[in-house]
Order: structure tokens, then sequence, then C-alpha cells
């Protein structure tokens, strides 16, 4: 029976290299074109928005500093973030070919947690350049060196390499059925642990062990920040000082409640055995919306940034 069974439903077989189906977010086609349109327009906004920020900054000397350059870094990292998904999805909605190998799974998810990972660190880092700025402003052109700031932005790299290479590599020992769905868009971690047909005790208790090293501390690490801001804004004696102070941050501390808001409302619930719809809506926000807005919240919000923005699309001469 059992040599029947196998024969009869290979689709079921146990396999270290299986296919998967991603599910993705609707199975009805009037929705699926609605949402390839929305997709599509969001993502080429993204990739809009934050290469033309990339070269906003590039092009203007003035903007040459420490913030700008983390703020560069992280709309390079949005780029990469967003092309690691947003293409295969694109192609599961308009093909409606929705198998992907378990090659493809891992180097998707091994790109996106880099990239996640990068958007945590340079958010950390922009923080504490914040606090430098403001709560030691005699010191910061010491502590805030083009090689303290090289250095800071190439160990989070290496750092988020190193997270997502170990957690990739921990997924090669697990057997999963082949073609089994995937309930998600893309190919993530806790969904694939659920379909494991393997003992995934080591993987889960790793995740934790990194999440709070990697998730938890740089959060740890911003509310201090901006717990010492606070508290050096609060001591300007003039309401003037104080807005022109919080005016500074106010576009960072947008991008970290956006950011960790998403994270925790697709996070939160790892334990469950699929993903609810407000779960999926979530990760959009995460992977696309979020890295969507980063440049135009910045942009917006700052002179500096629209004046360089007009003069790169031609919209004002160089030498006003």
């Amino acid at each position: 029976n059992v040599i029947t069974s196998f024969i009869l439903h290979p689709r079921m077989n146990c396999s270290k290299n299986p296919d998967f189906i991603l599910l993705g977010l609707f199975r009805d086609p009037e929705k699926q074109q609605f949402l390839f349109g929305l997709f599509l327009a969001l993502y080429l906004l993204s990739l809009l928005g934050n290469l033309l920020f990339l070269l906003a900054i590039f092009a203007d000397i003035h903007l040459h500093t420490p913030m700008y350059f983390f703020l560069s870094q992280l709309s390079l990292v949005d780029v990469c973030l967003t092309s690691t998904t947003v293409p295969k999805i694109l192609e599961d909605l308009w093909t409606n070919n929705r198998f992907i190998s378990f090659t493809g799974c891992l180097a998707q998810l091994y790109f996106f947690v880099v990239f996640a990972n990068m958007d945590n660190l340079l958010l950390t880092a922009m923080a504490i350049d914040r606090y430098a700025a403001i709560c030691r402003p005699l010191h910061y052109p010491l502590l805030m060196t083009p090689c303290r700031c090289g250095l800071l932005v190439g160990g989070s790299w290496g750092v988020a390499y190193s997270d997502s290479l170990i957690q990739t590599l921990l997924l090669t020992r697990l057997s999963f059925y082949t073609n089994q769905e995937i309930p998600h868009f893309f190919c993530d971690f806790y969904p694939l642990l659920r379909l494991s047909s393997s003992d995934t005790h080591l993987n889960e208790d790793l995740m934790m062990v990194l999440t709070a090293l990697l998730r938890i501390s740089p959060l740890l690490c911003i509310v201090s920040s901006y717990a010492h801001i606070f508290h050096a804004v609060a001591r300007v004696p003039s309401t003037q000082g104080k807005k022109k102070a919080l005016a500074t941050c106010s576009s960072h501390l947008s991008m970290v409640i956006l950011f960790y808001s998403t994270v925790f409302a697709t996070y939160l619930k790892p334990t469950s055995t699929s993903c609810s719809s407000g779960e999926l809506v979530s990760a959009v926000m995460y992977t696309l919306v979020t890295p969507t807005l980063n440049p135009f919240i910045y942009s917006l919000r700052n002179k500096d940034v629209k004046s360089s923005l007009k003069m790169v699309l031609g919209m004002e001469s160089s030498w006003d």
C-alpha cells in the first residue's frame, strides 16, 4: 500500500528539492488584473522615487553629509527589496503560473532577508546620526566621520548577509512535500517552516535568537536615541529652537513608525497555521508600500532635497 501510494501520488513525495505553489493574495481573475495594475504602478513609483532620490543626493554636493549618505543607502536597499519580490508577483498575476522551485524560493528568501535586515539597520544608523547631531552637536564632525559612516554601513551589510546565509542554509536541511501550497505571495521563513515535514525546532530557536539580536536590539537602540533626543530638545529654551530640532527628526521617526508597525503586524503571529488576510496586507505594506513612501517622506518635507530634485529634473538652473 505504501509503494502504491508513493507511485500513484507522486505530488505528495517528500523531497529536498521540491517545487512550491505561491497562493498569492486572490484567485479571482478580476481581482488579479486589478492587483497586477496596482503592484506594477507601485513598483514603478518605488523605482522612480528611490532612483531620483539617489540621483538628487549624488548630484548636490551640499547633500554629501552623513544623514544623506544613510538615506542614499536606504533608497538603494529599498530598490533591491522591492525588486526581490515584486517581479515574481507580477509574473504570477500575469501568467497565473504560481510555481516556484526550491532553489528559486531560497534565493528569493535569502535576498529578501538581506535587504529587510539592511532597512532595519540603516534606520538604526540614522537614529544614531540624529542623536549625535542634536545631543552632541560640537562633537558631531568627529563622531560621524566619512570613515565611521562607511564602517557602520559596511558592518551592517556584513551582518545582514551573515544572518540571511545562516538561516537560509539551515532551511536546506529540511524536507518538504513537492507541490505544496505556500499561503503567501512570496517565499518567507514562517510559511516555509509550517510546511516542512522535518523537525524545525532548531530553525525556530535560531530565528528567535537572531530576531532578538537583529530586530529587537536595533529597535531598542532607536528608542534609546530618541529618548535622549527628546530630553535634549526639552531643555532648549525657545519654542522655535525646539521646532527646528524636532523637524530634523520627524521624517526619520515617520519612517521608523511605518516600518516597525508593518513588521509587527506581519510577524506578530508566527505560529498560526496560515496567513490571514490582515497579515498579507501588512506584508504588502512592508515589502512594497513602505519602500515606495520612504523617498517621498523625506523629499516632501525637505527644502534641500526638493531644490536638488528640481535641479536634476531641469526645473531650475544649477546656478540659481
